[in-house]
C-alpha cells in the first residue's frame, strides 16, 4: 500500500510539473505574439563543449557542428515559430558554424553579427566586453516595427546579458532591456 500511493504521489508530481512546463511554453509564445521582444536561441545540439584546439571561425570542419539531432531540433524551431505566428524582424547569429546552422536550419535567411561570438574560450573570452557593449548598442537602436528580433547565439552571450543558462535549443525571450519574459525549451 505505501508503494501505491509513492507512487502514485510521484505520477501526480510529474504531472503537475510537466502541465507547469506546458503552461509556460504557451505563456512564453504568447508574449512572442506581441511582438517588440528580443528572441535569443542557444543553438541547437552539437555534442562537447567549446571547440577543439586551433579551430577557425571560416572552417566548420574545425568546429564543434550540430548533430543530426541538433539539425532536427533546428527545423523544430523554425517549425515552431510559424506554427505559433511569431512575427521576426531579422534573425542575427553568431559567426561560429553551429549558430549560423541552427539559424539557417531554423530560419532560412539570417546575417552574421560579431557580437554574438562565443566569449567562452581563450582568445575570444577577450571580447567580451566589446561584443556586449556591440549587443546593448544595436539593440538600443533597432526599431522592431511590431517584430521580435532573434539572435542566434550561445549560452555565453545569454548569460552574460539575462543570467539565465539555457540548454541548447532553448529560447530566451526578453524585453530591450534583457529582462527576462520567458524561456522555452524545444528538445
Amino acid at each position: 500500500m505505501k508503494k501505491q500511493i509513492i507512487s502514485l504521489s510521484l505520477k501526480v508530481f510529474l504531472f503537475f510539473i510537466i502541465s507547469f512546463q506546458l503552461n509556460a511554453s504557451e505563456q512564453a509564445w504568447k508574449i512572442a505574439q506581441e511582438g517588440d521582444k528580443i528572441i535569443l536561441i542557444r543553438h541547437s545540439l552539437a555534442p562537447g563543449g567549446g571547440d577543439p584546439t586551433g579551430f577557425k571561425v571560416d572552417d566548420c570542419k574545425t568546429q564543434r557542428n550540430l548533430n543530426r539531432t541538433g539539425i532536427n531540433q533546428s527545423k523544430k524551431i523554425g517549425k515552431l515559430f510559424k506554427k505559433n505566428k511569431i512575427p521576426v524582424d531579422q534573425v542575427l547569429s553568431s559567426q561560429w558554424c553551429r549558430c549560423k546552422d541552427t539559424a539557417k536550419y531554423a530560419f532560412g535567411d539570417f546575417k552574421e553579427f560579431t557580437a554574438l561570438n562565443s566569449t567562452f574560450q581563450s582568445p575570444y573570452d577577450q571580447n567580451e566586453a566589446k561584443q556586449l557593449k556591440d549587443l546593448y548598442a544595436f539593440v538600443k537602436d533597432w526599431d522592431s516595427n511590431g517584430k521580435n528580433l532573434v539572435l542566434v547565439t550561445h549560452y555565453s552571450i545569454i548569460t552574460a546579458v539575462t543570467n539565465a543558462v539555457p540548454s541548447s535549443g532553448e529560447l530566451v525571450i526578453t524585453d530591450k532591456n534583457f529582462e527576462v519574459l520567458g524561456t522555452i525549451q524545444t528538445d
